[in-house]
């Protein structure tokens, strides 16, 4: 990068800090005012946060994303507003686009290409992604990263740190440590594409018994660190699929399809698909899936696995003891009766499809109102009680669990959910998930 580049990039990110540090600002200054007997309006300056991280695009909107997604994490108002911002960012124009390849694959790089777009055809928070033809003719999509992510990212991350230490003040009934290093972590993690290459690899090898899924092909001769190379995988958004009553048969092999890439690798192996954003999917015209994106990738340990079943086994017999050393296996610390109460009736909420042994849709009261509602009503138990600590494990398993049931609530899918759920977890033995994650961790690679 030329010392332009360079300027830009050093100006840029001193706009980010600014605008940053006038939003976490702002936050501090209504905490101040409140101490001296001024209310807070904070639906009005969650409105002000929201347009100031969706000016500023990139990892700033996928961090606020996934604070949102998690119960109680955040004030009522911010967790609304955040829920809400689009992590669609401005696309590189083509001449830094060239720029940035040749970084890359060298000056010959469009050798490598019998074409290449000059159009991004996706624009998102860390990179963006053109559509390419290979020498031999395949259809390609290449993700190049934006540039200089490492440093936004960092910036972007201590803002969000700062502002998450004021909302404990503003509201004190969740301690967000381990939540932010969960969330640093995994952000961390995207920035690597040879990472996420090896994540693809991964899950072509976790669902290679399900051919009606598809994952991309890494094309490994032109990937790097910050370009990564795949076969194009064709089909439509799965919002397109959203309220299409008039296409059952269709839509139940795609919830099924769904159902199977999330649950079957976390309840074998361990593994889970960190990001239930609807655009990570596209169908086919026969209905198969296209699971897209795999930088954010969490693995657990089989206990960690064991106590998630183990917690539905408690829901469902209702047995508190049980549901107690399921949530110690968690990590949450210094349970109660009482405390257990109010983690039971979101755990009842999340776990509330598969309970049952009968066909049901996904109720579309369960939608975005009935969930903030219900963690209104949690926070403000939480408050009562006092303050808890969330585990890090919680924050990936709460956002794909709610993300994902999202989907089919707009796929509107009446299924035997309990059935799909249990053919996974019946015999489970965490002895046996070890050996199955080590097994597939080491043909691909990846140190857990």
């Amino acid at each position: 990068m030329d010392e332009g580049d360079n300027q830009g990039g050093w100006i840029a990110k001193f706009g980010r800090v600014t605008k940053m540090g006038l939003a976490t600002g702002g936050i501090a200054a209504r905490m101040a005012g409140s101490k001296l007997g001024l209310s807070i309006d904070t639906k009005s300056h969650a409105e002000q946060l929201v347009k100031v991280i969706g000016n500023l695009k990139g990892p700033a909107v996928k961090a606020a994303q996934i604070l949102a997604m998690v119960p109680d994490l955040l004030p009522t108002d911010y967790s609304q507003k955040l829920s809400e911002l689009q992590a669609n960012a401005p696309a590189m124009g083509w001449s830094f686009v060239q720029r940035r390849m040749a970084g890359e694959l060298g000056a010959d790089w469009q050798a490598h290409f019998l074409s290449f777009s000059e159009t991004a055809l996706n624009a998102a928070s860390l990179g963006q992604v053109h559509q390419a033809r290979s020498k031999d003719g395949r259809l390609l999509a290449c993700k190049l990263q934006y540039p200089d992510m490492q440093s936004v990212v960092d910036t972007d991350l201590r803002q969000l740190k700062m502002m998450l230490g004021i909302f404990e003040k503003i509201d004190g009934s969740i301690n967000t440590e381990e939540a932010w290093l969960e969330l640093q972590e995994r952000l961390k993690e995207e920035l690597d594409y040879q990472r996420e290459a090896r994540h693809i690899l991964l899950y072509r090898h976790l669902l290679a018994t399900h051919p009606e899924i598809h994952v991309p092909e890494v094309i490994a001769s032109l990937s790097t660190r910050r370009l990564l190379t795949m076969s194009w995988l064709t089909g439509k958004p799965i919002k397109a699929f959203f309220h299409q009553g008039d296409k059952a048969h269709l839509l139940e092999s795609v919830a099924r399809s769904l159902f199977y890439a999330w649950y079957l690798p976390l309840y074998q192996y361990g593994i889970l698909h960190g990001d239930p954003h609807p655009g990570n999917y596209t169908v086919r015209e026969d209905g198969e899936l296209n699971l897209l994106d795999y930088g954010c990738v969490r693995i657990f340990s089989p206990q960690f696995v064991e106590a998630v079943i183990d917690l539905y086994h408690a829901l469902q017999q209702n047995d508190t003891e049980m549901a107690v050393a399921a949530y110690q296996k968690w990590g949450f610390k210094n349970l109660s009766k009482e405390l257990v109460s109010i983690l039971n009736q979101w755990a009842k909420f999340v776990y509330g499809p598969i309970l049952e042994d009968r066909e049901q849709v996904i109720s579309e009261n369960l939608g975005n109102s009935y969930t903030r509602d219900l963690a209104l009503k949690v926070r403000t138990q939480l408050r009562a009680h006092g303050a808890i600590t969330l585990p890090r494990e919680f924050v990936m398993m709460d956002r794909a669990a709610v993300g994902l049931g999202s989907i089919f609530i707009y796929l509107r899918v009446r299924m035997n959910w309990y059935k799909l759920f249990h053919e996974l977890i019946d015999g489970f033995q965490g002895s046996q998930l070890a050996q199955r994650q080590q097994q597939a961790l080491c043909v691909v690679g990846i140190n857990p």
